[in-house]
């Protein structure tokens, strides 16, 4: 095409630059995207860090986004030219074991699109049409850009077959911790704590429906959470922020025969956890691979207005602020949840 466009990479910790890429020629089954919204994700956080576990800087960033379609493949067929879409950035190789059982987010090499060297805060984005999901009517392109993070939280909730009126706990007052926990109450779940340490994030777990939201920095989280339950604990756990002392009382907070979940990015890869409770109580500890046939299930729900997105988003900033929009998503003092990146034209 012969085209250029701006594309922001972290060249650094804490520098975000913009480089120019050339937009490709088309394969028979691509789809070119317009960038309208895309929001800044905990794993973009600890890549501006320069913490991430698998992607050092320099590295493109942004992955959660919706757009509209501009030009397709010639052998395109699920979505066409003006289309309005949220994309599933994964890639995989759809020819290994895990892929041929449908269990893509198993595939033996998957990735995703930043870490191949596109990412989503510029203005056009390439992907397989199969992967490319039109958004339903009403719904905002920033709403369409947490359709990512909301298939995260769901597929979390999948690991565990997460039943009505069960007890949970949610550590992490972050997107994915608070996106759980209005999921769980969609699906009829019981009383529901959310262990955090930002107080704007605290009280919005508490508008969102938790029966107790509290500061991990309090202190005796276990044994609040412990004294709420009768000393039984709660059915299933969610570790959602990606902190070891937080797995630890995930595992302490469930109840005999209960499971946890793992879906945190640890920045540390070393955690010591109390062995025995597995044996002792019977334990299951599981982890949440992003998503699986969940993008689905999202977009459905939306459809249904089974909850709504906007009330996640915090601040809309333009894309030439994007160094300040990560830095304001990482200051504790400035009440930010989601932050999304809106483009023009």
């Amino acid at each position: 095409m012969g085209e250029t466009y701006p594309m922001a990479m972290v060249t650094a910790p804490g520098v975000i630059e913009f480089r120019e890429r050339s937009l490709p020629a088309l394969g028979p089954q691509e789809v070119l995207i317009r960038v309208r919204a895309a929001s800044i994700c905990g794993s973009d956080l600890h890549i501006f860090k320069g913490k991430h576990p698998v992607a050092m800087p320099p590295v493109a960033v942004g992955h959660e986004l919706a757009g509209e379609v501009r030009q397709t493949g010639e052998a395109v067929s699920k979505v066409s030219a003006g289309d309005r879409v949220a994309v599933e950035p994964v890639v995989v190789c759809g020819e290994c074991e895990s892929c041929l059982r449908g269990e893509y987010h198993l595939c033996a090499s998957i990735s995703f699109q930043y870490r191949q060297g596109q990412g989503a805060f510029a203005t056009y984005f390439v992907a397989h049409e199969d992967w490319v999901h039109p958004l339903p009517g009403g719904l905002s392109f920033e709403e369409g850009a947490l359709v990512e993070p909301l298939s995260v939280a769901l597929h979390a909730l999948s690991r565990i077959e997460f039943r009505v009126g069960q007890t949970s706990a949610v550590f992490g007052d972050g997107p994915i911790g608070l996106l759980l926990l209005r999921l769980i109450g969609v699906m009829g779940g019981g009383a529901t704590f959310v262990v955090g340490a930002r107080e704007s994030r605290l009280e919005k777990a508490r508008r969102l429906g938790a029966t107790e939201a509290i500061d991990h920095r309090a202190g005796d989280v276990v044994g609040r959470i412990l004294q709420r339950t009768s000393e039984r604990g709660v059915d299933a756990a969610f570790e959602a922020v990606g902190a070891p002392e937080a797995l630890v009382q995930s595992l302490q907070v469930v109840r005999k025969g209960g499971k946890v979940v793992v879906v945190g990015l640890f920045e540390a890869q070393e955690v010591s956890i109390p062995a025995n409770l597995f044996v002792q109580r019977e334990i299951t500890l599981t982890g949440a691979q992003g998503y699986c046939w969940d993008f689905q299930t999202a977009l459905r729900l939306l459809e249904q207005r089974e909850l709504n997105l906007r009330t996640f988003i915090t601040h809309v900033l333009p894309l030439d602020s994007l160094q300040e929009a990560f830095e304001l998503a990482l200051d504790p003092e400035a009440g930010a949840l989601k932050v999304v990146i809106k483009m023009d034209g």
